[in-house]
């Protein structure tokens, strides 16, 4: 019973489907014009990403991401805030 190459695929577009419901949960309108959790929604999305390459087998790559998304993260926490 291994996995062909459509399994895959399904498992991948089963992760897209439930990370876009999260992702728009996450985003929050507060008043007109005010929007808040796009950074939610966008880390919530890398993440999923990341864990897609670390399923697929890509560790270097995962790491990698891993860590210039903290540095994103932590540039928009200390310049935003």
């Amino acid at each position: 019973y291994g996995f062909s190459e459509t399994d895959i695929s399904r498992i991948a577009a089963g992760i897209v489907t439930g990370v876009g419901f999260l992702g728009a949960g996450a985003i929050l309108r507060q008043s007109e014009g005010h929007v808040e959790g796009l950074t939610t929604a966008a880390t919530i999305w890398a993440v999923a990403g990341i864990g897609l390459a670390v399923g697929a087998g890509m560790y270097f790559l995962s790491a990698v991401s891993t860590g210039v998304i903290l540095l994103i993260l932590l540039i928009d926490r200390v310049k935003f805030r």
